[in-house]
């Protein structure tokens, strides 16, 4: 008898089947965002919150599944990763480079040795001071690292554009890089005050050398290729389609060749930026587009990841670890802003932004306590884990409370975000000329010749809207009638194909018009009520549109300079 055959996604994970789990986790997480944000919380708080509900509390997402599902989390990631490196165009560096530098060394240098001191006296309460210390300076490496992923969604969730979106984009990007470094001595001073031969530091340094250089040439090479690829793709599922399967070959090659992922796809976004400012525009949009479920995904999974042993112990040195790493960051980036010359906004918010921990934490956390052994272990693995839940939770709320009391929330707005905000009331234009049903042709003309219109609505004695006289319509009936003079507004008008009133939603407006393929709608003041009081030009409205994008962002610019 021939085996069974097994569908892909329908093997189980725990009780549930993959599919399942994945629409379960998708939709759960959605519900989550959206009540937390009701409560004025950042979404990405609501989904680990379901995930923790999800995870250690029901055991729905079980940690076996949470390793079954790593390769997702790595994809995500590498999303989060490339869309990172479309906002570090040339132009940041070039007007933030010594200053994001010169913070991105005070805050993450005085989070580690702000972390070490405080677990090193904590740990001595438990410890010999060799081990604590050797565990300390573990902890402050393992603190230096912000989370891109959480940091980078508040920013994107709240619409945020300024010096100190720019700046925080910049140093969540290049904060691996100093972790890593810093990972490197810490792992090596431990393994000396430890007594383990495993932590050689020739070997160590060369190991981090190739991931970083690697993950850059990786990540440059990809963008190089795809760049290429990009300038003969005009059509938008060809674009998305060639984006994505270039992320994911990132990805792949990076997990094969031992490099960093997100290190590697925020290069290979960097490096499309800058090559094609303007076309790979699209590219971003589309995957933009294409990212929110993984987001939902990636965060509850993290929240199912958050497994913790909360004893006395575990609590007084987890405290220890977020006090150092809030407090650190926090002076760390004001004197490394101060030093730098930064402007206020930065001075004073950049610190609250920078809390959040997540997956580069917790990848360091692992490689470490590969190093320790039994006892020690176990309480690295909580400590910091518990840390990280702590900092998850309130590192997203104050990284809105800074972007908001730095005024840069809602600032980078789209067209689409701000018709959603408008009404046709709003944007509509009231001193139309209108035409009487029984005006003469020679009438007709005279308000035509008089005026720079090309819609011009024909009313009845009433003012009920009845039809409507374009200058293409004119035309055509030059053309195709036999003019005399007895002709009236009436014989020539063409019909109405659709009306809106005062209060219809703008984008309801220009979706009914564009499927209609018109760029005019007139405005009556009810669906009971034909009276004319006023016309949509949806051409004319989206060039009002662009130029309130236009201002936005120049006085964004104003505040940078």
């Amino acid at each position: 008898m021939a085996d069974p055959v097994i569908i892909a996604g329908t093997q189980d994970y725990g009780h549930l089947n993959l599919v399942l789990l994945f629409g379960l986790i998708i939709l759960s997480g959605a519900f989550g965002a959206r009540l937390f944000q009701k409560l004025h919380i950042p979404q990405v708080v609501g989904y680990i919150t379901i995930g923790i509900v999800l995870g250690p509390l029901l055991n729905i997402v079980s940690q076996q599944t949470v390793q079954a599902l790593e390769p997702f989390g790595l994809f995500a990631l590498g999303v989060i990763g490339f869309l990172i490196g479309g906002e570090l165009k040339r132009e940041i560096f070039a007007r933030f480079g010594k200053q994001v530098f010169a913070i991105l060394l005070f805050e993450g240098g005085m989070a580690f040795l702000l972390v070490l001191l405080l677990s090193f006296l904590a740990l001595c309460l438990f410890y010999d001071w060799q081990t604590a210390l050797a565990i300390g300076v573990v902890f402050g490496a393992i603190c230096s690292a912000t989370d891109p992923a959480s940091t980078v969604n508040i920013l994107w969730e709240y619409k945020a554009r300024g010096p100190l979106t720019s700046m925080l984009t910049a140093i969540v990007a290049l904060d691996d890089a100093l972790a890593l470094v810093l990972y490197i001595s810490s792992v090596s001073l431990a393994g000396f005050l430890t007594g383990s031969k495993q932590a050689g530091l020739w070997l160590l340094i060369f190991h981090s050398f190739y991931e970083v250089i690697g993950s850059l040439v990786l990540g440059v090479a990809a963008g190089l290729i795809l760049s290429w690829i990009a300038k003969k793709s005009e059509d938008d599922d060809r674009t998305l389609v060639l984006s994505i399967s270039m992320i994911l070959l990132t990805i792949g090659l990076a997990i094969y060749l031992g490099l960093d992922v997100i290190l590697s796809s925020m290069a290979c976004g960097t490096m499309l930026v800058n090559i094609l400012p303007r076309r790979s525009s699209r590219s971003f949009e589309l995957v933009t587009r294409f990212s929110p479920p993984i987001y939902v995904m990636f965060f509850v999974i993290i929240g199912a990841r958050l497994n913790v042993n909360f004893t006395g112990s575990i609590l007084l040195l987890a405290g220890t670890y977020v006090i150092g790493s809030t407090v650190g960051k926090t002076a760390g980036s004001y004197l490394g802003a101060v030093y730098s010359k930064a402007v206020p906004t930065v001075r004073r918010y950049l610190g609250f932004c920078l809390y959040q921990q997540g997956t580069i934490a917790v990848a360091l956390l692992l490689m470490a306590s590969q190093r320790f052994e039994g006892r020690v272990r176990d309480m690295m693995l909580s400590v910091i884990i518990a840390g990280v839940l702590i900092l998850q939770l309130i590192g997203p709320i104050l990284t809105k409370i800074g972007v908001k009391k730095a005024g840069e929330a809602g600032l980078n707005i789209t067209e689409e975000d701000l018709i959603k905000t408008y009404n046709v009331t709003d944007v509509m234009e009231v001193n139309i000329p209108t035409i009487t049903a029984g005006a003469s042709l020679n009438e007709v003309v005279k308000i035509v010749s008089g005026t720079e219109n090309f819609y011009y609505p024909v009313v009845d004695n009433a003012k009920k809207l009845i039809g409507a006289i374009t200058l293409a319509g004119i035309r055509n009936t030059f053309a195709t009638q036999e003019l005399n003079e007895w002709l009236v507004a009436l014989d020539i008008m063409e019909p109405v194909i659709a009306k809106v009133t005062p209060d219809t939603r703008l984008s309801e407006a220009f979706e009914g018009a564009s499927q209609l393929d018109t760029e005019y709608l007139p405005v009556v003041v009810s669906q009971q009520d034909d009276s004319f009081v006023g016309l949509l030009n949806c051409r004319a409205v989206r060039r009002q549109l662009s130029a309130e994008i236009l201002s936005r962002q120049q006085k964004v610019d104003n505040i940078a300079g």
